[in-house]
């Protein structure tokens, strides 16, 4: 596995950060745009909100956001089962019991 750290630049909130990530720069820098986004939203909703208090309130909104993904996921890794299951239950049922056998 390649180690190799990048270290970006980017700037969160109005403040400037030195990340060192093995994830590509491109990377990095989306995933800070994405985060100073979140915090700028907060701190545009117009009520007094200190700049690390934002942060959380952005990070807290990031991990639900990525906790309802994760549940999607596994719901539609669920679902292909079983489509799956059933498509080779009915290819199978199509063939009949001695017909993929009798094709090795």
């Amino acid at each position: 596995m390649n180690d190799a750290r990048n270290v970006v630049t980017v700037h969160i909130a109005g403040e400037e950060y030195g990340i060192r990530a093995v994830a590509t720069p491109e990377h990095t820098r989306e995933c800070a745009a994405h985060v100073d986004q979140r915090i700028g939203e907060i701190l545009r909703q117009g009520t007094l909100v200190q700049a690390h208090k934002a942060a959380i309130l952005a990070a807290l909104g990031i991990t639900d956001e990525l906790f309802q993904a994760r549940r999607e996921l596994q719901e539609l890794r669920a679902e292909v089962a079983r489509l799956a299951t059933r498509l080779a239950a009915d290819v199978q049922a199509r063939l009949g019991p001695g017909d993929l056998a009798s094709r090795r």
